[in-house]
């Protein structure tokens, strides 16, 4: 399977989660997806393997300076890596945003950006979470 492949596969992975998310945060089987991270364990797991395949390929990760950085991502396959670390990493946070409104309970119509903020944008997305989260609780006290 070539990395372009597994990319095509892990954004086809992502999106109905993302869709649960936003649309359907309490449904039992959203609740499974989050309750047991299936999707980013799977992310995980194929992240693991490319990181895997490009250290014993003898390429090393230098993450010491932005050069090197960028010269890592100019190999196909660190790239996919990002990109799969990208993916996990903001539906983990967009997991969390969603058990943290179980008991904020934030208005769907408001978190809906907040998800998707997350998904396109990543910390863009939780920072507007945590401003309308601290609204929340600011309101909550008064």
């Amino acid at each position: 399977m070539t990395p372009s492949e597994v990319f095509k596969i892990a954004n086809m992975l992502i999106l109905p989660m993302w869709i649960l998310l936003i649309f359907l945060p309490r449904w039992k089987v959203t609740r499974f997806f989050i309750d047991y991270k299936v999707v980013p364990i799977i992310l995980s797991v194929i992240y693991a393997i490319y990181i895997a395949i490009a250290l014993s390929a003898g390429g090393g990760m230098d993450f010491g300076s932005l050069q090197s950085v960028m010269q890592l991502f100019t190999v196909e396959n660190a790239v996919l890596a990002g990109w799969l670390h990208y993916l996990a990493f903001d539906l983990l946070v967009g997991m969390w945003m969603v058990n943290q409104n179980k008991s904020l309970k934030i208005h769907p119509v408001i978190m809906a950006p907040c998800l998707a903020g997350t998904l396109m944008l990543g910390p863009v997305g939780f920072l507007v979470f945590m401003i309308v989260k601290s609204i929340k609780l600011k309101n909550a006290t008064v």
